[in-house]
């Protein structure tokens, strides 16, 4: 029970990240497809990195 809702957890904290992802207006399209596939490649890990340090940096 507690390993589906830490599975939800992290698709949606994995969505989030995306939707931020692409929201952002001074990226290309090369780095919003390359920080998507590592946010959601390294699961837990790669939304994490993003959160704390990517996201004020980009």
């Amino acid at each position: 029970m507690l390993g589906k809702i830490i599975y939800i957890l992290g698709i949606i904290a994995a969505v989030w990240c995306v939707l931020d992802i692409f929201k952002k207006d001074n990226l290309d399209m090369l780095k919003k497809i390359l920080l998507t596939v590592l946010v959601l490649c390294t699961s837990w890990l790669g939304i994490l990195v993003y959160y704390f340090i990517l996201k004020d940096r980009i």
